[in-house]
C-alpha cells in the first residue's frame, strides 16, 4: 500500500540565469547545516559543479531530478526515497522558473514544483531596480496560479536605502514574504570557467568559504520562516520500499577522482556499488601507478586546466596506456576520454596524454558540443545487454573541445541522432576493452549503463582468471 509522509521541502529557483540561486542555495544549505538540521540536496537538470558545491555544504551526496532523461515517476520516487531521510529538502533549479526545453513548459522548474509540490522561494537580482520588482513578482504569479510562490529572497542589495524601498514596494504590491534581503558581497562569490563555477574539488578552501557563505546569507535570510513555509508542503506519496543490499564486491573499478576528474552521479555511483563493484579511488594526477582493478572508471572534469601536472605523471599514463592495450576494460567520459587522446591542445600550450585514442584534443573559445543528445547504440557497442536490440540512449554532453587528427577507421559504439559527439555523426570511440565518449551517462531506469559496464567487467575478469588458470 502507498504510504504518505510529511516533508519539509522547497524549490530555489529565479526569474532568470545567474540571479544568484547556486550562491543562495549554498548558502542557505550550510546555514541550517549549522543549525544541525541534516538538508538533503537535489539539483534540477543535468550539471556536476552545482551539486558539488551542493553536497560539500549538506555533507550529503547530491541528486539530479531530470524530465529528459528520467519519467515523471521516477522523478518523484528519487526525490521521496532521499527527501524523507532529511529533516529539509532543497531543490535547486536550473534557468528561470518558467523556462525549459518544451513551448509548454512541461519540463520546466515551474513543472518540477508542482509534480513533487514543492512551495518555491523565487531568487531575484534586484541590481538596477527597485519599483520594478513588483510587476516582475505579480507577472510570475498570474502566469501559473498552481505553482506556490511561498517567498522572495531579494539579491545584490546595493545598500539600507535600496533594502528599505525594495521592501516597501513588495509588501505594498504583492502578498508574498520577502524572506531575506541579501547585499552584495564578494565574499560570496565562487570563481567561474568556460563550464561554469570552479568545482569545489579543485580548492582546499571550499569548507572554509561554504561555511563564510552560510555565515552571511544565514544572517540576512529569515531561516526560520523559510523552515515554516516549508513544512507548509503537503505530505508525500513514499515508493516502494526497497529491500536490497548490495552484493559483496566482485570486481573493482579504480575511478579517477582528483582536482582534474570529479564529474560523477551519485546515483551512478550507487548503481556501480549496487551492480558488485567496488570502487578504488586513484589520481591521475598524484598517484605513479595504479591500484590493483579489474577495470577503470575516468568520468570528466577539467585536464585542460591540469594539463601540465598530468603529462608530468609519466609514469601513470604509460601504465594506463599499457593496461588498456591489454585489454583492461575502462569507461571514459568527456575529460576522461581528453586524457587518454595523444595530447591536449590549450592557450597556446601543448601537453601530452595518454596515448591511447588516437587524436589530439584541441580548445575552443565555445562549446563545441552542449545539452541534451540522443545516441543508438552500434553493433559494436562493448557492453553487451543479454541480447536486446541496439537501445536508443538518452544522455548529454557538455565540451569546448574537439578531437583532431583521427584515423577514418575508428569503431565507434554511437551513432549520434541529437547532438555532437565526436563528430557530429558519432560518438564512443571503442579500442580494445575501452568505451571512451563526449556523453555523460546516467544510469537509470530506462538505462542502466552501470550494470551492463560492472557485468562486462566480470566476464572479462573471469575469462582473463581462467586463462591464467590454464596456464598453470
Amino acid at each position: 500500500m502507498p504510504t504518505e509522509r510529511p516533508m519539509s521541502r522547497l524549490l530555489i529557483s529565479a526569474a532568470h540565469k545567474s540571479s544568484g540561486k547556486t550562491t543562495l542555495s549554498i548558502g542557505l544549505i550550510s546555514a541550517l547545516t549549522a543549525r544541525g538540521l541534516t538538508v538533503q540536496p537535489f539539483k534540477k537538470g543535468p550539471d556536476y559543479i552545482d551539486p558539488m558545491w551542493l553536497s560539500a555544504a549538506s555533507g550529503r551526496a547530491c541528486r539530479n531530478l531530470d524530465f529528459y532523461l528520467m519519467r515523471r515517476e521516477e522523478i518523484h520516487n528519487v526525490f521521496a526515497r532521499h527527501a524523507q531521510e532529511a529533516d529539509i529538502a532543497i531543490v535547486e533549479g536550473n534557468k528561470g522558473l518558467y523556462d525549459g526545453l518544451e513551448l509548454d513548459g512541461s519540463n520546466s522548474n515551474a513543472a518540477l514544483a508542482k509534480l513533487l509540490r514543492l512551495p518555491v522561494v523565487l531568487v531575484l537580482d534586484t541590481r538596477g531596480v527597485i519599483r520594478g520588482v513588483a510587476p516582475l513578482l505579480l507577472g510570475y504569479q498570474a502566469f501559473d496560479r498552481e505553482v506556490n510562490i511561498a517567498g522572495v529572497i531579494l539579491n545584490h542589495v546595493g545598500g539600507s536605502r535600496h533594502e528599505a524601498k525594495l521592501r516597501a514596494v513588495v509588501e505594498h504590491y504583492t502578498d508574498i514574504p520577502v524572506l531575506g534581503m541579501v547585499q552584495h558581497d564578494k565574499a560570496l562569490g565562487i570563481d567561474e570557467r568556460h563550464l561554469g563555477l570552479m568545482p569545489s574539488n579543485e580548492t582546499p578552501e571550499a569548507a572554509r568559504h561554504i561555511a563564510e557563505m552560510g555565515r552571511i546569507i544565514g544572517d540576512q535570510v529569515d531561516l526560520d520562516r523559510l523552515l515554516a513555509i516549508a513544512r507548509t508542503a503537503p505530505p508525500l506519496t513514499l515508493p516502494p520500499q526497497r529491500h536490497f543490499n548490495a552484493p559483496p564486491p566482485t570486481v573493482r573499478i579504480g575511478i579517477a577522482q582528483d582536482a582534474a576528474f570529479g564529474f560523477y552521479y551519485a546515483d551512478d555511483l550507487d548503481a556501480l556499488r549496487a551492480a558488485g563493484a567496488e570502487l578504488v579511488p586513484f589520481s591521475p594526477m598524484r598517484d605513479p601507478k595504479l591500484p590493483a582493478v579489474d577495470a577503470l572508471f575516468l568520468g570528466g572534469g577539467f585536464p585542460e586546466v591540469f594539463a601540465g601536472e598530468l603529462s608530468a605523471n609519466q609514469s601513470l599514463r604509460t601504465e594506463i596506456r599499457a593496461a588498456i592495450e591489454a585489454g583492461l576494460p575502462a569507461y571514459a567520459e568527456c575529460g576522461g576520454l581528453m586524457y587518454l587522446a595523444r595530447s591536449i591542445s590549450w592557450h597556446g600550450e601543448t601537453h601530452a596524454m595518454a596515448g591511447v585514442v588516437p587524436g589530439d584534443v584541441v580548445m575552443h573559445e565555445k562549446p563545441v558540443g552542449r545539452g541534451y543528445v540522443r545516441l543508438k547504440e552500434t553493433p559494436c557497442f562493448p557492453w553487451p545487454a543479454d541480447d536486446t536490440p541496439p537501445q536508443t540512449v538518452m544522455a548529454h554532453e557538455f565540451h569546448y573541445s574537439s578531437l583532431e587528427n583521427l584515423p577514418s577507421d575508428l569503431i565507434y559504439a554511437y551513432d549520434v541522432e541529437r547532438g555532437y559527439g565526436v563528430d557530429g555523426t558519432h560518438d564512443g570511440i571503442v579500442h580494445k576493452n575501452l568505451l571512451a565518449s563526449y556523453t555523460h551517462l546516467r544510469s537509470l531506469e530506462g538505462y542502466n549503463w552501470a550494470g551492463r559496464f560492472v557485468a562486462s567487467v566480470r566476464r572479462i575478469a573471469q575469462q582473463q582468471r581462467t586463462r591464467i588458470a590454464g596456464t598453470h
